[in-house]
């Protein structure tokens, strides 16, 4: 597998993760919700910008990410 690759999907597991531990929420909880409103799509395509930022960061981003999309996790 392609490194930068690898890098992407390591940064989304992460990111998932951290978004499921801050909002109290089961892993797979977390990934449908994030899925349903944009989040994995953000990640995806601002990863390049995304993986500078610390952790913290990337998860209210995608916190507020999700909330432009219609989540209700504040």
């Amino acid at each position: 597998m392609n490194r930068d690759i690898r890098n992407r999907i390591e940064y989304t597991v992460m990111c998932i993760g951290e978004f499921s531990d801050k909002h109290s929420l089961a892993l797979q909880e977390a990934y449908f919700y994030l899925k349903k409103y944009g989040g994995i799509s953000f990640l995806k395509d601002c990863y390049e910008a995304e993986h500078l930022l610390s952790i913290e960061d990337a998860v209210d981003d995608l916190t507020i990410i999700c909330k432009r999309n219609g989540g209700k996790i504040a």
